[in-house]
């Protein structure tokens, strides 16, 4: 089930909010942990048996782990944390990556004349990379004692199968929502004043943005021989299109989350801004940067062990990051390709903010560009065609736009391309307001017009951007959310 169906906007959503709104606050969390299994099984179907037991076995785990019985034992908690942990690697293991291990091993015994290996396929049951982060979190924290161990189930499987971010995040670390879990008076009218907007944000970005360009980057992928310009619009329209889809999943995560009490960690911050790399990866999936941070990178060294253990150290990360979005060389090779960029970004002193706006200018075009070039990578379906659009893009190609590209890009579809990646590239704070004030443009009391042209711009938004999407779900033009897949 989508947040943008039919299916969920007008029935599945109101039905359990209603749901909410109207129980004591005693059986809210009730509410949301059996919506939330409703909605996985909808669309998991058997595999929410699988859900269900990484959720017993983590839940029992962490209750061991806090018990005052291992409390001395620090051998004994290890080894449960870490039973845990092995348990929760080895669903994501078997369920995401054994059908690729398998054929990297047919690939090789072929190769080396031995015939052919038997090849493991499975079914990626949805949001599997997602609650498998969440479950050792949950473990490493209570281990850290960063925070008790949740004693309530009803309340655990709220934490783990809450349905605004189960499927495609963002990824919540435990210590952020423990407190909440327990916090049952909520103000729903003021949570739902706070979350629908952001709500109706999300959805318009998804519908009116990323399904509209996302026809004009599939013909460009799905070219034999790109020309350039086949290439650099394919490689600028799945730039638009990710973020649009999946920056506009999380602001309806996070607005759903709103609605239901519970403030949900934010995912993007203008990424396409970035004047680095570095500062890209600060922008982009904040929460999946922030998890690798603080369960892999710092626990490896961090930056604590001299300049090369930190080189490993990034290079490690992002090798984890490429493949945890799914099992194929290209994410392999993407996931490299960063973790090489943040490398020599500190070598060459670029991780640090530029000195003018000159600088700073040049040094966001080039991060633009970088990012694009790593999209390509990221978004074929092997290294032969990523390097067939790499190729077409450096000029390897000339000609004109391939015909399924031309006839993807209508009218429509050209203006919001445009439109949008002008708005992608706006600066990361749009500081125009106290620039004419300080030049004396404004006059006091002026400020507040800047506000209410804030304010307008949600609403419109709002009631406007987000009742267009809705007409267009209505007419059957959504598509499922890129990081369904991972």
């Amino acid at each position: 089930m989508s947040f943008a169906s039919p299916l969920f906007l007008w029935f599945f959503m109101p039905a359990t909010l209603a749901a909410y709104w109207l129980s004591p606050r005693r059986l809210r969390n009730w509410i949301v942990s059996v919506a939330s299994l409703v909605f996985y099984t909808w669309g998991a179907g058997a595999y929410a048996a699988l859900l269900l037991s990484a959720i017993l076995v983590n839940f029992a785990a962490g209750i061991a782990v806090d018990s005052a019985r291992l409390a001395g034992r620090t051998r004994a908690r290890a080894t449960v944390a870490a039973a845990a942990i092995v348990w929760d690697l080895g669903i994501l293991a078997v369920w995401k990556y054994a059908g690729f291990a398998s054929r990297q091993i047919d690939a090789l015994t072929a190769t080396l004349g031995l015939g052919h290996s038997p090849i493991v396929s499975l079914a990626l049951p949805i949001g599997i990379s997602f609650f498998t982060f969440h479950h050792i979190s949950y473990v490493v924290d209570v281990y850290r004692r960063s925070r008790p161990a949740q004693r309530s189930l009803v309340g655990f499987v709220t934490y783990i199968a809450m349905f605004p971010q189960l499927v495609a995040g963002p990824i919540v670390r435990y210590h952020e929502i423990s407190a909440q879990l327990a916090d049952t008076a909520r103000d729903r009218f003021a949570d739902f004043a706070a979350g629908f907007p952001r709500f109706a944000l999300g959805l318009a970005k998804k519908v009116i943005v990323a399904d509209t360009v996302a026809p004009v980057a599939d013909a460009a992928f799905a070219s034999g021989q790109p020309s350039m310009a086949t290439g650099w619009i394919g490689a600028l329209a799945y730039t638009v299109q990710i973020y649009f889809d999946f920056s506009g999943y999380s602001d309806m995560a996070v607005g759903l989350g709103m609605m239901f009490g519970f403030r949900l960690p934010e995912n993007f911050a203008r990424p396409y801004s970035a004047f680095s790399v570095t500062d890209f990866w600060r922008r982009w999936h904040i929460s999946l940067s922030r998890w690798f941070r603080d369960y892999v990178y710092i626990p490896l060294g961090g930056n604590r062990r001299g300049t090369r253990a930190t080189y490993r150290n990034l290079v490690v990360i992002f090798v984890l990051c490429g493949f945890w979005h799914g099992a194929n060389w290209t994410f392999l090779c993407w996931g490299l390709y960063h973790g090489g960029l943040l490398v020599a970004e500190r070598l060459l002193g670029w991780d640090r903010p530029p000195g003018g706006v000159p600088s700073l200018v040049l040094r966001r075009a080039a991060t633009f560009l970088l990012v694009v070039v790593g999209w390509v990578v990221f978004r074929s379906a092997d290294m032969t065609q990523a390097f067939g659009m790499l190729g077409a893009m450096a000029g390897a190609r000339g000609g004109e736009l391939d015909e399924f590209v031309l006839f993807a890009l209508d009218h429509r579809r050209t203006l919001v391309l445009v439109l949008a990646v002008g708005v992608v590239l706006l600066p990361a704070s749009p500081g125009f307001g106290r620039i004419l004030e300080r030049g004396g443009i404004l006059e006091r009391g002026r400020g507040r017009a800047a506000r209410w042209a804030v304010g307008a711009a949600r609403a419109s938004v709002t009631w406007v951007a987000a009742p267009y999407a809705a007409v267009l779900v209505a007419a059957g033009t959504f598509s499922p959310f890129l990081y369904y897949q991972f």
